[in-house]
């Protein structure tokens, strides 16, 4: 037992000689100076570029003119000339609702509007020789203007009978048949203007200050890789609310047998560059759960700074404010990085080879 006992007294005397060995080692200048080395890491020198901002939004492809066609009078429809797909110029006819009734009643009228006529020039000759007073004159004088007036109206509600084509332009698919009977409520067909075509898109409300009117646009439809155009002609005057978005109608340039009207398109603006545009690499932006952050080398540390950011590309970030020309950001060892740490630059990816 005492063997025992003395064994492990000193097999605890030289765990413990050897702890402190560690500590010894551990907490020697030697240690201190290894964990207070810098950091090597990558730099980025902000250096002002012109660049150019471009975006791609989705479009609709719509008629220069539309219109649904209604008759104006209710009645049977006696003819249609509705042609499906056709083109046909302005002020064609295109269908007929029965007159029948309108026509008799307007041969009743000038029927009587003769003879008031004969007697209202038989009452002007009694009058020149005082036959009779004035008020009798004019009685058949009224008479005869009250029916021409009538004969007007019944012309011009023969003339509704009659439906006509609004504008030139394409005509869709029939809506009724002959000898349906319709109402002003009744859709005959469609009517397109496709001679022109106009593009509708909606933009972001930042950039409702810099679309313009005039401005080119591009644009591309389903099926097809060919790059078409059109100028901007108007905005819409204010800004959706639910959205946030400003829609905007451009004219297409030219034609095309593929554009239908309602087809989608994606669009591609390009505004204008900005000479003094600040890009830093992607990989340097820090998400935070309030903005984002840089991470500046002032003076052999590493600094924190806050930045706004705007448009971005493949491998760049806009930088809008935090940062300035001539700063140096920090690209490399982001995640071993910590306020005020010392930082060490090996290399600068953006610095330009001598040659």
């Amino acid at each position: 037992m005492r063997i025992i006992a003395i064994t492990f007294f000193l097999s605890v005397i030289l765990l413990s000689c050897g702890s402190k060995k560690k500590n010894e080692k551990a907490s020697s200048p030697q240690a201190g100076q290894q964990r207070n080395q810098p950091l090597r890491v990558d730099g980025f020198i902000i250096k002002p570029e012109s660049f150019q901002e471009s975006f791609e939004v989705p479009g609709t492809i719509v008629a220069n003119e539309v219109s649904e066609i209604h008759p104006e009078v209710s009645g049977r429809l006696v003819q249609l000339n509705v042609v499906e797909g056709k083109y046909v110029s302005k002020g064609a006819v295109l269908a007929k609702i029965y007159d029948g009734d309108l026509q008799a009643q307007l041969r009743k009228v000038q029927v009587q509007l003769e003879l008031a006529q004969k007697t209202e020039e038989r009452q002007s000759q009694l009058l020149k020789i005082q036959g009779i007073s004035q008020q009798d004159y004019d009685i058949s004088l009224l008479q005869v203007n009250n029916l021409k007036a009538d004969i007007g109206i019944l012309q011009t509600s023969i003339a509704k009978t009659v439906v006509r084509a609004p504008f030139s332009g394409k005509i869709g698919l029939n809506k009724i048949s002959p000898g349906a009977y319709v109402t002003p409520s009744s859709v005959i067909a469609v009517i397109n203007q496709t001679d022109q075509l106009k593009l509708d898109f909606s933009i972001p409300e930042k950039y409702t200050g810099k679309i313009q009117t005039g401005q080119l646009v591009t644009f591309t439809i389903a099926g097809s890789k060919k790059q078409l155009g059109a100028k901007v002609v108007a905005t819409e005057a204010s800004v959706t609310e639910n959205t946030r978005s400003l829609t905007v109608r451009a004219g297409v340039i030219g034609k095309d047998e593929a554009l239908i009207a309602g087809a989608f398109a994606k669009v591609q603006l390009n505004f204008d560059p900005d000479p003094s545009a600040i890009l830093v690499p992607t990989q340097a932006i820090l998400p935070q759960a309030r903005g984002k952050k840089l991470i500046v080398y002032k003076s052999g540390t590493a600094v924190f700074q806050d930045v706004t950011t705007g448009i971005r590309d493949s491998a760049r970030v806009q930088i809008t404010d935090g940062v300035k020309p001539g700063d140096t950001i920090i690209v490399t060892g982001l995640l071993s990085l910590r306020p005020e740490a010392k930082v060490l630059i090996g290399k600068v990816i953006n610095q330009p080879k001598e040659k």
